[in-house]
This record gives C-alpha cells, sequence and structure tokens, in this order.
C-alpha cells in the first residue's frame, strides 16, 4: 500500500538577501575603505561627530601608524643608551644600575659597538649573597635589528619571542640605538609612565635660595628653558657634551664655566663623563628650574 503521504523533499537553500534600495545607494555615495587613507578619514569623520572619543581615535590612528614607522624612527639613539661594560667587577657597576633605574641592560666588551648580550636587573638577585660572582653566565642573548624593522613587524617578534628590547644596528653593522617593547606600544596608547620616570625626567634639583645640582644628561633644550640662557644645542645634545667641548678636556671636579650670569661648577665627574654640575646666578630674575621641568 502506497504511502498517501506526498514524499519529504530537500528545502531549497534560500537565495542571499539583496541589499535594499537605500543600502546600494549609501555605498555609492560612501563606499568602503580601500587603504589606511580611507580608514583615516573614516576615523576623523567619527572623531569630529563624537562617533569615538579622544583616547579611541589616537590609539586607532597609533595602531595604524605603526605599519608605516620603522626601529630607526622611535630608537633611542647610542649616544643616549645606558650600557654596561662585562670587564668591570659588579661592585663598580651596581651604582649606575641603581641610579638609572632599567631592568634590562645593552651588555659590552672592550668597544660599546661590541655588544655582547643583555643583562636583567632582576638576575642581579642572585648577587645578593655572592657578590664576587660573575656576571657572564646571567647575560641572556641580545636581539639585533636592521634601522628599517617595521614597527607592527617588532611588536609581533617581540610577543612571539617574548623579548622587550632589541638593538638597533646601522646599515654598516655599528649600533645605532635600542628600542623597547615599551616604546613600541606608546606610539599607540600614549606615553606609559612608571614609577621612576617622574624622576628620571627631572634632571636639575635646587639645593638652595640660588643653587642648583644639574645631572650631566641635562638636555641642552631643557636647561634652557630652566635657565632662560641661550646655550647652543647645533653640536651636543647635553649640559655634559657641552661643558666638555667649552673646556676642550674631559671635566673634572672643580672645572667651572662661567656663560650668561651663571656659575657652572663640576661637581661629579669619572675618567668619561660629566655627572653633575653645580649652577649659581647673581640675579634675581631666573626663571625657577621647577617651573620648567
Amino acid at each position: 500500500m502506497s504511502d498517501s503521504q506526498p514524499p519529504e523533499t530537500e528545502p531549497r537553500p534560500g537565495k542571499p538577501a539583496s541589499k535594499s534600495l537605500l543600502g546600494r545607494l549609501v555605498s555609492r555615495i560612501r563606499p568602503e575603505p580601500e587603504n589606511r587613507e580611507d580608514i583615516r578619514a573614516l576615523l576623523e569623520t567619527a572623531h569630529d561627530r563624537h562617533v569615538i572619543d579622544d583616547d579611541s581615535f589616537s590609539m586607532i590612528s597609533g595602531a595604524l601608524d605603526v605599519a608605516n614607522q620603522t626601529a630607526g624612527d622611535i630608537m633611542v639613539p647610542r649616544s643616549k643608551m645606558d650600557m654596561l661594560d662585562i670587564s668591570k667587577p659588579l661592585a663598580e657597576l651596581l651604582p649606575e644600575i641603581i641610579e638609572t633605574g632599567h631592568s634590562r641592560f645593552p651588555i659590552y666588551e672592550n668597544d660599546r659597538d661590541n655588544i655582547v648580550g643583555i643583562l636583567l636587573a632582576k638576575d642581579l638577585l642572585l648577587t645578593i649573597t655572592n657578590p664576587s660572582i660573575d656576571l657572564r653566565p646571567l647575560v641572556r642573548p641580545a636581539v639585533f635589528i636592521p634601522e628599517s624593522k617595521r614597527l607592527n613587524v617588532l611588536l609581533h617578534e617581540f610577543r612571539n619571542n617574548r623579548n622587550h628590547l632589541a638593538i638597533v644596528i646601522n646599515e654598516h653593522g655599528g649600533t645605532a640605538g635600542l628600542v623597547t617593547m615599551e616604546d613600541v606600544l606608546e606610539q599607540i596608547v600614549g606615553d606609559i609612565e612608571d614609577e621612576f620616570d617622574e624622576e628620571a625626567e627631572k634632571t636639575i634639583f635646587q639645593t638652595g635660595s640660588n643653587n642648583w645640582r644639574a645631572m650631566g644628561i641635562t638636555e641642552i633644550d631643557v636647561f634652557n628653558r630652566a635657565f632662560n640662557t641661550t646655550l647652543p644645542n647645533d653640536d651636543y645634545d647635553t649640559l655634559g657634551g657641552w661643558i666638555t667641548a667649552e673646556l676642550g678636556h674631559i671635566p673634572r671636579r672643580g672645572d667651572t664655566i662661567n656663560r650668561e650670569g651663571l656659575n657652572i661648577t663640576v661637581v661629579g665627574a669619572d675618567a668619561k663623563r660629566v655627572l653633575w654640575l653645580n649652577i649659581q646666578h647673581d640675579e634675581t630674575s631666573l626663571l625657577n628650574p621647577s617651573d620648567a621641568q
């Protein structure tokens, strides 16, 4: 006996819904973005119309920018790198390690271009019970990258390889600078301040009504703003570099220079550089340096 029910048939696949007339008109008037410039234009429009706030706009724009930036664009230059000489005993290195407050240090041997690895400050905890420990086994391999390395690629490598610092080399194989994961992230989210940043940025300290101490690494632009001076910054970036050129030799404790009403005296130096200077001024119209920091 045949089944009286009609045989079941498979449902026909539905056709994709076509765009509405309004949707087609909008797509013709405002086409989908095809490149970064189109995306940026849309972002700016959304920002202008308060669809996204300032922070969101800044971060999304930063994320787009890292694809066009290179390590050479944001690196800390070689002249400002804090590096440690592996041939020195730990007792000599500790003051510098403590003063800078970094968590990672490039390690060199004999020549600053001969970087042999990276030392993590946390690994120095092992030296608490043995201050004469050999640092060489604690040195980790360094990562070297060219100046042309794109930041988006570098960030991907940092994450995959669990590295936080890379040494940037120039076309001749010499050290050009260094870049950290934090440097790359700051291009996206803005400045990331930690507990050391405020003190690290401040290099001029008032010690009396007319006395100041300035670190040798004080940038000349910062010094000029603080003391209303016009020290040249064409050939040198730091106060220590400028005073070395003025004296014509590595400054020694007690060396003094008078410029623009200021008495600048070296009160701390080592065999290679100026560490601290004392500043005095005879006039009362001096801008308070604390206002310029």
